[in-house]
């Protein structure tokens, strides 16, 4: 087996390498190249676009003339012959999709109905996932969720590593990675035709990246691209039929880690947005690196870093399925730390509703306190209760002072607005933090509502900061509390007036008492 697989490794590698120079120099000939006109591309130049032909014919070939070799030897063939020919026949499907796309243009809902048709068919020929239990009690699937998981796992993995094809080697050598731990799965399981096909697959793959790698003469195309990432998914199908069930999910998600994370992104990034699953967009994570300021070339090569690293991780659970806690754990984390690295805005918002979920009994508490205040506030007739309940209701949240701006005040005394202080500038301030109120960071701004068609003022409610959410549905602070504290202010007003009237009177009687004296 040894012998066997460094044989068809070396030719894939040199068929490869051979058929990538002529495809390549055949496609400049006949002017069947890509033009960099499209916002999306990298590239500033006219390259070729049809290197998947190149690796197609290879593992084409180097299989064929395995076949032969060992027939013509009489020699019993270590593969199955039937399961490669199988998992081939339907590669050659999506192959030729992807070539007509490369040519002309495919709309991407036949995209996805020819790749669901090829992924249904290696179903009926034993390609499947039959068990899906996280918590390995092996319970078998039913036939109609077995083939919508397989059929969805093989859509994930094709169009992965045609999503992550963006710069120069990166989905080629990414695959590599991935080829590379199922080759030493295979192994381990002594599964020899999934060891075979993986291996000629890498040999084929490699030459071809000779001509990929920054700068690339000739592009992997969506014939190369589909083709690789079907023949890994079938792959991928195939191993797990050896596997426990945990192990045999497990492997193969993190050992794609990098276009599975790639793609979940996406379809979050497009939901969010609300545009189309299959629109394109230049927001994927080679180019979220290239915005941070990493060239062409670091870019890919810490792509390929994060891959050997998921190819690592994957190998760890070969060990045992007492791992897999341990591996999807260092998984979770080195992914969340990436995302935030990388700064997608449209994942910190999914963050914030997530809190805001987890906050929720907070958030009714809150509400409760707020529509508590304004029924209190509706029976207060003075600024000091008015600023009691003012207080025993947004401290909690956050809130460190309130600053009235009244428009009628009267000319009315500043002692008969206590506790409310004047600032000077028109504003009367009531701060239970600490002056640095004033200098707040967040500020809320309510006008308090009409009175006999005249506006009373306007409110502002401060907090130090706006790092912390507010527990709070902010409707019921622009409605409910707001008419609330309005009428409140209404009567304290009042109360003002008729007591600066009282005092006026008592000035004019102190007046004439000292005239007649």
């Amino acid at each position: 087996m040894w012998g066997s697989n460094l044989l068809v490794f070396a030719g894939g590698l040199f068929c490869a390498s051979v058929l990538t120079r002529w495809v390549r120099d055949f496609a400049l000939r006949h002017g069947w190249i890509d033009s960099p006109g499209n916002g999306r591309h990298i590239h500033s130049r006219a390259v070729p676009r049809l290197g998947g032909v190149a690796i197609y014919l290879s593992v084409f070939f180097v299989l064929g003339i395995t076949t032969v070799f060992f027939w013509l030897a009489g020699i019993s063939l270590p593969y199955s012959l039937r399961t490669t020919c199988t998992l081939l026949g339907s590669a050659t499907v999506v192959f030729l999709l992807g070539l007509y796309d490369d040519m002309r243009s495919v709309s991407p809902n036949w995209k996805i109905a020819i790749q669901s048709l090829a992924a249904v068919f290696l179903y009926m020929a034993g390609f499947r996932i039959n068990q899906m239990d996280l918590l390995g009690t092996g319970h078998a699937l039913s036939s109609g969720l077995s083939l919508l998981l397989t059929v969805l796992w093989v859509l994930l993995i094709t169009n992965a590593f045609n999503l992550i094809d963006g710069l120069d080697g990166l989905a080629a050598g990414s695959a590599l990675f991935s080829m590379a731990v199922m080759f030493v799965v295979a192994l381990f399981r002594n599964d020899a035709t999934v060891s075979i096909m993986t291996i000629v697959l890498a040999g084929a793959t490699c030459g071809f990246l000779r001509f990929n790698f920054h700068p690339a003469t000739i592009f992997l195309g969506d014939s190369g691209s589909l083709f690789i990432g079907f023949v890994l998914s079938a792959l991928a199908l195939a191993a797990s039929e050896k596997a426990t069930t945990v192990i045999g999910v497990a492997i193969p998600v993190v050992s794609f880690g990098l276009p599975v994370v790639d793609v979940a992104l996406a379809v979050v990034r497009r939901l969010i947005r609300g545009r189309h699953l299959f629109s394109g967009d230049d927001d994927h994570i080679h180019h979220r690196l290239l915005k941070k300021g990493f060239s062409h070339r670091e870019s890919v090569i810490l792509l390929y870093a994060v891959s050997a690293g998921f190819g690592l991780l994957s190998l760890l659970l070969l060990h045992g399925q007492n791992r897999v806690a341990s591996v999807l754990s260092v998984v979770g984390i080195g992914v969340w730390s990436g995302v935030h690295y990388l700064r997608y805005s449209e994942i910190s918002e999914v963050q914030g509703i997530l809190a805001l979920v987890l906050q929720r009994r907070q958030i009714l508490a809150n509400d409760l306190a707020v529509r508590q205040a304004a029924e209190a506030l509706e029976s207060s007739s003075d600024f000091d209760g008015l600023c009691k309940v003012v207080r025993a209701t947004l401290e909690p949240l956050g809130f460190v002072g309130a600053c009235f701006q009244l428009y009628a005040k009267n000319g009315a005394s500043n002692g008969l607005f206590a506790p409310l202080r004047d600032d000077g500038n028109g504003g009367l301030w009531y701060y239970w933090g600490a002056e640095k109120a004033r200098t707040a960071e967040w500020e809320l701004r309510l006008e308090l509502a009409h009175i006999e068609e005249q506006s009373l003022g306007k409110v502002s409610l401060f907090r130090l900061s706006c790092d912390e959410p507010i527990c709070l549905d902010s409707h019921l602070l622009c409605s409910v509390f707001r008419l609330a504290l309005s009428g409140a202010v209404d009567r304290a007003l009042a109360n003002v007036s008729a007591r600066a009237g009282e005092n006026e009177l008592v000035e004019v009687a102190r007046a004439h008492r000292a005239a007649s004296v």
